[in-house]
């Protein structure tokens, strides 16, 4: 495309391409036929020129000396016969006879010294008004005849250009032709271009849904597909957004308002001390609700903003399994609850460290919250070289078949729990496990009596 710079239409590149090309190949197919025509007429011109010599040749043997006058061969030192001019190019063509080094006879145009040197064969000489002609030259069986037959350069060229006007003129009337059919070649192929372009400009900005045009060439089908990807992931984005703003203002609103109201009650406490204690320790926990339903949240949202961009690394389920189990004792510990871990030396699976992280606080954290003071929790980490398994399991009281199907909605809660929460933890383990490809499975546990949650990833292959 550098070498039209200035053209800013793609039909205008494209056109003036076309025609470049066409353009060049006419000029090349116009030299490759002046070449060959050249050099066929010349071997054409050559051989009547040979033709001649000999013609001439047979004539003056054929005769014999005593023929005289009457065979245009004079005696030594007598009159020269000059041939007639019968044609309006005969002064283009000339010849000379000589008998026993005599001329005996001659064309007007040819002069009374011998026209080339060469005894035999063709050479290109100038004589007469100094052109360049082309002379053969031939003598006859027994030397005693010398001919020379030549024919004038420019008249080849005149030939040369007759043919050649004859075969390039209508080749060159036809570029128009070739132009405009060009231009109408590729205005209907980039019709579909145009049609892609009005389809986008009547859009509203709002408008999301795929573009469909019939019948798109197979050339524009990848942009009209770019478009739509783009054109989903915007909407998912948009989604992810709206949804950000309504479960912010719908969570948000609880815990807000039970901060102001203990507030108050602390400000209306006056000189009662304990009233006003228990006041702002109320406040402080809705302040770490709050401040924990804000990181969820946000956790939340950055999940689904990245859909297609989740980080990817090689994670020991194991440690990670430790390190989320050690930083829950202490709730655990609180409550009188038993925490139990049981690991293998090395698990490994392809995702994110913080995010497993993230998914494995969220059901240890369920499991201790939801469970009565005293409950078992028990951790484990299975892997058989195919698969790696991270289960959760509790002794607390379970939920129903239609409990464990509503678990993941938003903002849902098992009624009739006493214990905080958003009900976001479920979404963000099932969001977590959906970019990973990851199965969840909630079921009852049949070694403790309460939930069992285990979530399977494939194996890594390439393992440190």
């Amino acid at each position: 495309m550098t070498l039209l710079p200035n053209l800013k239409s793609l039909q205008a590149r494209l056109l003036a391409l076309l025609l470049l090309l066409v353009t060049l190949v006419w000029l090349g197919a116009a030299g490759f036929i002046w070449v060959d025509a050249s050099d066929e007429l010349d071997e054409l011109l050559d051989g009547h020129l040979a033709q001649s010599a000999a013609l001439l040749i047979v004539q003056q043997g054929g005769h014999g000396d005593a023929s005289g006058v009457a065979s245009g061969r004079g005696e030594a030192g007598g009159p020269v016969e000059n041939a007639p001019s019968l044609h309006k190019y005969a002064p283009r063509v000339a010849f000379q006879v000589f008998h026993e080094g005599q001329l005996t006879m001659r064309s007007a145009n040819a002069g009374t010294t011998p026209m080339a040197k060469k005894a035999r064969g063709f050479s290109t000489v100038q004589f007469g008004d100094r052109s360049d002609w082309r002379v053969f030259a031939a003598q006859g069986s027994e030397g005693d005849i010398q001919v020379f037959v030549g024919e004038q350069i420019d008249s080849r060229d005149s030939i040369l250009w007759a043919v050649l006007e004859g075969v390039l003129t209508p080749l060159l009337y036809a570029l128009p032709l070739l132009a405009l059919v060009g231009w109408l070649a590729v205005r209907n192929g980039l019709a579909p271009l145009r049609q892609l372009s009005r389809a986008l400009a009547q859009r509203q900005p709002q408008a999301l849904e795929p573009v469909l045009l019939p019948d798109l060439p197979t050339e524009v089908e990848p942009v009209v597909h770019a478009l739509n990807a783009l054109f989903e992931r915007i909407q998912a984005m948009v989604d992810a957004e709206r949804r950000f703003t309504a479960d912010a203002a719908h969570e948000l609103r609880t815990p807000i308002a039970a901060i102001r109201t203990q507030a108050q009650v602390a400000l209306g406490a006056g000189s009662d001390n304990a009233q006003r204690d228990h006041a702002l320790r109320y406040t402080l926990a809705g302040c770490d609700r709050a401040s924990h339903l804000v990181e969820q949240l946000l956790t939340l949202s950055r999940l689904e903003s990245s859909r297609n961009g989740a980080p990817v690394g090689l994670v020991d389920v194991t440690a990670v399994a430790q390190r989320v189990a050690a930083d829950l004792a202490p709730t655990a510990l609180a409550r009188a609850q038993e925490l139990a871990l049981d690991a293998p030396a090395k698990a490994y699976i392809d995702a994110d460290e913080m995010l497993t992280s993230v998914l494995l606080r969220n059901l240890l954290d369920n499991a201790l919250r939801y469970s009565p003071d005293g409950a078992r929790v028990a951790l484990s980490v299975m892997a058989d070289g195919k698969q790696v398994m991270l289960r959760v399991q509790d002794s607390g009281p379970g939920l129903t078949e239609a409990e464990m199907a509503r678990l993941g909605e938003r903002f849902y809660r098992v009624l009739g729990t006493d214990k905080t929460g958003s009900g976001l933890g479920w979404s963000i383990v099932r969001r977590i496990a959906a970019v990973y490809q990851a199965r969840v499975c909630v079921s009852r546990s049949e070694q403790l009596g309460g939930l069992c949650v285990t979530v399977s990833w494939a194996a890594a292959q390439g393992k440190p």
